[in-house]
This record gives structure tokens, sequence and C-alpha cells, in this order.
């Protein structure tokens, strides 16, 4: 069985047929043009060195709501990866409850989908009673894709759910194809659902698509399979109106505007501490008529790099320019040693992820030093580490620091 929803000026009728929801559900409503919100990425309960993200992922939720608010669309669609773990913390459920109930009090059409991060069962979880509040979720591939339908002044636009796949799980979907790679899996299920692309048509996905001769930007945070063996070529999905993806955390485009990776919402590595995180607001109108804007989203604290000598980022010449709160990286310049920086820096920057060291001393290649074999069997411990100093900092010892390598090594260690 399957429900065909409609919304109209009176409220929400319902009648059933016979068939599948996944393929079948349709939402009529009444507007001019269709507009909804591209988000993805969201991994709740996320950390990062440490740091728990909750805080920041609750805030950008809120500002989703406030998206909703001013630019009222139609539909929210969420492409993939809403949790960080496969088995989710009782905090970020928690949160996603609560970001679903505020979802179901507005007058939305939500399709999520599942993402590598997720487990598709339990993301899955009350799915039937959810589709009453408008919530549509697809995780569980099941061969097909999802289809919803929104109509508008210009007439029908299809809704094409695509949770992630791998090869092996659906190739018993397909057993008279032969699927041994993630191209031929998407290239399978896509082929196989046999879309009109005479009409209008958004898909949603959670895989790497990439075109040759572009390079993707990539981030730490996510999963980087050996040798980009999960790619997929872009050409598969050129035929839609506009693709919804998921999988990236830079907002970017892969070959054309209408095909887009709208990024995470919070910044989950300092390789994006550079990006500007924002939800994509898309637009359709007749056929081949689109438009993309940015609402900007704003995190409690940003995520940054500073540099320099100790004293100097310490001084409130530096700390007042910016948050001292933010979530930082810090680059010590300082040839001295320092004793306890990150305790002495976290008195003033309390969110420091990150401590690095840019002097004399890291910028030498130690990878070249060795000593023979023969050496290593008739020097002393003492004997060796002289000579490793001497490599390292191109200058001996002081009085004060052989005094110091030679009591330490003379101390006895229980194990």
């Amino acid at each position: 069985m399957y429900s065909y929803y409609c919304i109209s000026d009176h409220g929400l009728r319902e009648a059933v047929f016979g068939g599948n929801t996944r393929d079948r559900t349709l939402i009529l409503k009444k507007g001019k043009e269709m507009k909804f919100l591209h988000l993805s990425d969201l991994h709740i309960g996320k950390t990062v060195n440490g740091f728990s993200m909750i805080e920041e992922q609750r805030s950008a939720f809120d500002q989703v709501m406030l998206c909703i608010s001013s630019e009222k669309p139609d539909a929210v669609v969420i492409a993939g990866d809403i949790y960080d773990r496969a088995i989710p913390s009782v905090e970020a459920v928690r949160l996603f409850d609560e970001f679903l109930t505020d979802l179901a009090e507005t007058n939305v059409a939500v399709m999520i989908i599942s993402g590598n991060h997720d487990s598709p069962e339990r993301l899955n979880f009350a799915r039937r009673l959810l589709e009453e509040n408008r919530l549509f979720i697809y995780s569980v591939f099941n061969g097909k894709l999802g289809r919803l339908s929104l109509s508008d002044d210009y007439g029908t636009v299809n809704f094409w759910l695509f949770p992630f796949i791998k090869p092996v799980s659906v190739r018993n979907l397909y057993a008279e194809h032969e699927i041994d790679s993630y191209d031929e899996a998407v290239r399978v299920a896509i082929e196989t659902a046999n879309i009109d692309f005479s009409s209008r048509n958004v898909l949603i996905s959670h895989q790497f698509y990439t075109k040759a001769g572009m390079a993707a930007l990539r981030s730490e945070s996510e999963l980087v399979p050996v040798g980009g063996l999960d790619s997929v070529p872009v050409e598969y999905i050129e035929g839609f109106d506009y693709v919804a993806l998921g999988h990236l955390h830079c907002s970017q485009t892969v070959g054309a505007e209408r095909i887009r990776y709208c990024g995470s919402p919070v910044k989950y590595s300092f390789s994006e501490w550079r990006h500007d995180k924002s939800i994509t607001v898309v637009e359709i109108n007749e056929k081949g008529s689109l438009s993309v804007e940015f609402f900007p989203l704003y995190p409690i604290h940003d995520m940054r790099e500073i540099k320099g000598k100790i004293d100097v980022l310490m001084s409130g010449e530096v700390s007042g320019l910016e948050d001292t709160e933010d979530y930082l990286r810090v680059i010590l310049t300082d040839e001295e040693e320092i004793i306890d920086p990150i305790g002495k820096l976290r008195s003033v920057y309390p969110n420091i992820m990150y401590l690095d060291f840019e002097n004399s001393r890291t910028s030498i290649d130690i990878s070249g030093i060795s000593t023979d074999i023969e050496s290593v069997e008739v020097l002393s411990d003492y004997e060796l580490f002289c000579e490793f100093f001497l490599e390292v900092q191109g200058s001996t010892m002081s009085d004060e620091q052989e005094a110091i390598v030679r009591d330490l090594l003379e101390t006895e260690v229980d194990v």
C-alpha cells in the first residue's frame, strides 16, 4: 500500500492506493514555483579533537529553522550522514529527535536519505509514523530509487531519493547485472529507475561523484577510500534538473551549478577552517530555469588558526582581536624551549585543539639521520643521545642539559 497525500488550504487528507510508498508517494501544494533547502553531512554527535560539536550542531539546526521561517520553502532535503557513527550516542539521538520535531511543526516536506556514516536500519526506525508528519526517510535501499513528487504552477517536480550504496550490498538486487564497483552500482540503479527526463527531476544522493579533469575539494573529516575507488562519473546524473549531493564537507559544484555538494553545516576539521558554511536554497521554475542562493550559517565558536611567539599571542593586543573561545590551531614560532606551552596558552584560549611548532628545529629533516649498526652496538645510551642531539640541533648540549639527560638515563623505571 502507499499513501497519496494532498496538502491544500483545507489541511491534509489521505487516500490509500495499492503500490509502493517509496516510489509513489505524492505531495501536492499550491504555489508559483518550487523552493527547497539542501542540507547534508550533519554528523550529529561528532567530536573534534575531544571537543563535542553537539552545541554547535544545535545552533546550526536553530538557524535552519530561521531559514525555513524566512524563505518559506516547500521542502527540506538532507542528503545523508545524519549521524557521525553507525551507532550514535544517546545525546546525538536526542538532538536529531529535537530537530525532527521542529521540522514536523512546519508545513514543509522533509526528505532524508542515509549516508556512508549512517546505519540504514537504525535511521529507518519509525519511518511510517514519521511520514504522517511529512517526514520521509529512505535509508534502506531496496533496489529502486524512492520518489516523492511535489507540484506547483509549472507542473510536477519529482524528488528521487537515492541513499548511499556499496557494490557488495546491492549486487543481489541486480542479478542480471555484473556489479563490481561503485561506478557500476550507481549506473545500474539510475538506469533501471526509468526516469522521464522531460519532466523536472531532483536527485538526492550520497555518493562521491567526480568529473574528469576536476579535482574535488575534500577535507580531513571525510572517509577517503584508497585510490578513490568510491568515485562515480558525474555523467550518470547530468540529466537531472538539480542534484542535491552529500558526502563532501566543502560546498562545491561538480561540472555544473545544478550538481552541487552543499557541504556540512559545521566545521569538522582544520582543513575546513577557511570554509564558509551555509544552507543552499534552491528555486525551480519552469523546466530549465533554476536559481541557487545561500543562507549563511554562523558558529557559536569559529575554527581558526593563529601563529607567532607565545608572548605575542597571549598579549591583549592579539587576543583581543577575535573571540578567545574559538576552536584554535596554534603554531608557535619560539626558538627557545617553553615549559607547559599548552597550559599557558589555554589560560587565554581555552578551546585549543592543536598545538604545533614552527622554528629552526622543526624545519630540520631528520628522516636522513642514521647511525650505523656497529656504532649502535658499542655506544652507550647517553652517547647515542648526544649524537642525535648534535644532528638535530647542530650543537652540543650544555652542561645543564647533559646533567638532566644523565639523571634521566640512570633513573630506574618500574614497568
